[in-house]
C-alpha cells in the first residue's frame, strides 16, 4: 500500500510516460524516466562521453534539458486529460561540476494553478552510493487545456 493518500491514477502515469517516450530530444541523449508520483518526476540520464564539455563533466544542456522535462512532467501529473504541458520559462543555477556515472533530476510542483504551475527543479550526480546535488531551478509551466499532448 502507498504511503501517498492521493496516488496517482494510472491511466495518468501511462498518460505522462507516453509523452515523455515521444520526447525526440530525451531519446537522443539517453534520459530514462524512473519514477513518476503525483508532482513529481524523476529522469535519469547515464554518463556517456558525448554528452561532456571539454573538462569531462556533463555538458549543462544535458543538464538543464532533464531538469526541465523532470519539472514539466511532474506539472504534467497534475493536469486534466485531454490536455499538454509548455514550459513558460525556467532558471537552472549550475552549483557544482556535474560528474559521474549518471545525472538525476527531480521536477516537484510547487504550486499547481489553473493556468500556470511553479516547480523546483534539482539535479544530482551519481556515483556507485553517492549522490551530489549540481543544479537547482524553478520552472514555470502552462496547461494547454483542450490541446491534447500528441
Amino acid at each position: 500500500m502507498s504511503d501517498d493518500p492521493y496516488p496517482l491514477p494510472a491511466a495518468t502515469e501511462r498518460r505522462v510516460r507516453e509523452s515523455f517516450a515521444r520526447q525526440g530530444l530525451m531519446a537522443h541523449l539517453g534520459a530514462e524516466m524512473t519514477q513518476v508520483s503525483r508532482g513529481r518526476v524523476v529522469i535519469v540520464l547515464p554518463f556517456r562521453e558525448e554528452l561532456t564539455q571539454q573538462h569531462g563533466f556533463f555538458h549543462a544542456g544535458g543538464t538543464s534539458a532533464i531538469a526541465d522535462s523532470a519539472g514539466g512532467y511532474a506539472g504534467f501529473t497534475l493536469f486534466p486529460e485531454g490536455s499538454s504541458v509548455l514550459t513558460v520559462e525556467f532558471k537552472i543555477n549550475l552549483i557544482a561540476p556535474a560528474e559521474g556515472d549518471w545525472l538525476e533530476a527531480v521536477g516537484t510542483v510547487v504550486k499547481s494553478g489553473r493556468t500556470l504551475t511553479v516547480c523546483t527543479l534539482e539535479v544530482f550526480a551519481c556515483k556507485g552510493e553517492a549522490r551530489k546535488l549540481v543544479a537547482v531551478g524553478q520552472q514555470t509551466l502552462i496547461c494547454l487545456e483542450g490541446t491534447p499532448d500528441r
